[in-house]
């Protein structure tokens, strides 16, 4: 009787973690990202922040469905997320393209690091009213690493505007509906 009691505990202690567990995944392959940038091995880490993506897309569901969501868990998500799709990305873009400007592409993606983070800020002190204000880091993310797939089709030119613009759809007062 003791071992199933304990064995009930540790399923409910597990359930209760699952959603912070994936958001940790979010962060591990964010962080294995930026490894990857490191090491020169950017489709590599093209591949990482896409899955951290999908990671991050489950960890909301989860807490939500199994009603484990906590001001922890929001914040977790977020400093996750700023590894995940504020730093990773901006890396990516720079190693692939953006150092070819020398300090202007320095400054814009640090810029886009630190937009990415004030978005984040943000969300955490609002309330939820069904929309987002500004665009969230995880769209600029995935859209900053899905156009690096298109550097040899366009102009380095190309890289640097949209790192400006990304840059400042965060942090713009813009709402948009939550899907």
């Amino acid at each position: 009787m003791f071992l199933l009691h304990a064995l009930d505990q540790t399923i409910k202690k597990v359930k209760a973690q699952t959603a912070n567990i994936l958001t940790l995944i979010n962060l591990s392959l964010g962080g294995f990202a930026i490894i990857a940038v490191m090491h020169g091995q950017l489709n590599l880490s093209l591949l990482l922040i896409f899955l951290a993506a999908l990671a991050d897309r489950f960890d909301g569901m989860v807490a939500r469905k199994f009603n484990i969501e906590s001001e922890l868990g929001k914040q977790l998500d977020s400093m996750c997320d700023i590894i995940s799709f504020g730093v990773a990305p901006a890396l990516l873009l720079y190693q692939g393209i953006l150092i070819e400007f020398g300090a202007p592409g320095t400054l814009f993606t640090v810029f886009y690091i630190g937009c990415g983070a004030f978005r984040l800020a943000r969300f955490n002190i609002s309330e939820s009213n069904g929309y987002f204000t500004g665009v969230p880091i995880t769209v600029a993310g995935c859209i900053a690493t899905l156009s690096y797939l298109a550097i040899p089709y366009f102009h380095p030119v190309f890289f640097l505007s949209l790192m400006i613009i990304l840059s400042l759809l965060m942090v713009s007062p813009f709402k948009l509906k939550k899907v």
